[in-house]
């Protein structure tokens, strides 16, 4: 979705005008912010259709320009962090962030992230989901992989409904039990764990080496679409 306005906050100037200079190059309209309230402020004024936020701030932290934002928008958010900021990184996601690059990143990675969080952001009205070799009828709530039926339990069915309407974006444990089994299981994140074993069991073609659901290793989970095999 080139064309989109991006809005990149971020207090490096050689980073922000990186950025500018990469993305305008890809087609992108791009406003930059060197502050929090400079973002939040330009986010009003002119609502850009993506946000690319470093964590580190002057005025304030990425974590709260993020949790503010998603209060009155739902514009997609890609965290920019430095290694080892993985408790912060978590905080974002829980704050509304829809993924993370990690500086010193790669410009077709945060090319393809940005082309991916736009796509996410178009309201999808397709009945069933093909991802791979799976197909989820979402309105008869059937589930197929290479056309043989996968008999799921409601709770598997709607763990894997919510992952695979959220392909290629992390999400945390948090999300993740909130969405499927409501905010008393916010913290049980070894409940989580059991059934997200129980849906690999039925659906990966080998669940000790998953294709489909990825683990995040201190985070959450990401649903992808398997790589092809090499030829």
């Amino acid at each position: 979705m080139t064309g989109a306005r991006v809005l990149v906050v971020d207090d490096e100037p050689q980073i922000l005008r990186a950025l500018q200079t990469t993305l305008k190059g890809a087609g992108y309209e791009v406003e930059t912010a060197a502050t929090g309230e400079e973002a939040l402020t330009t986010a009003a004024v002119r609502p850009p259709e993506a946000v690319i936020l470093d964590l580190v701030l002057p005025d304030r932290s990425g974590v709260d320009v993020c949790r503010e934002l998603r209060g009155w928008s739902a514009v997609p958010i890609l965290i920019l962090s430095a290694v080892g900021e993985e408790r912060e990184k978590v905080a974002a996601f829980d704050a509304g962030a829809d993924d993370y690059v990690t500086k010193p990143f790669g410009v077709d990675e945060l090319l393809a992230r940005l082309r991916a969080a736009l796509r996410r952001a178009q309201p999808s009205r397709e009945p069933v989901l093909t991802v791979g070799e799976l197909s989820i009828d979402l309105e008869k709530h059937a589930v197929f992989r290479a056309g043989e039926p996968v008999k799921l339990t409601p709770h598997e069915f709607d763990l894997l409904r919510f992952l695979a309407e959220n392909e290629g974006k992390l999400l945390t444990h948090r999300m993740i039990l909130r969405e499927v089994w409501g905010p008393a299981y916010q913290v049980e994140s070894h409940y989580l764990h059991v059934y997200v074993s129980q849906l690999r069991r039925k659906i990966e073609p080998d669940p000790t080496r998953p294709r489909y659901i990825l683990t995040e290793p201190g985070a959450g989970y990401r649903f992808v679409a398997p790589a092809q095999p090499a030829p």
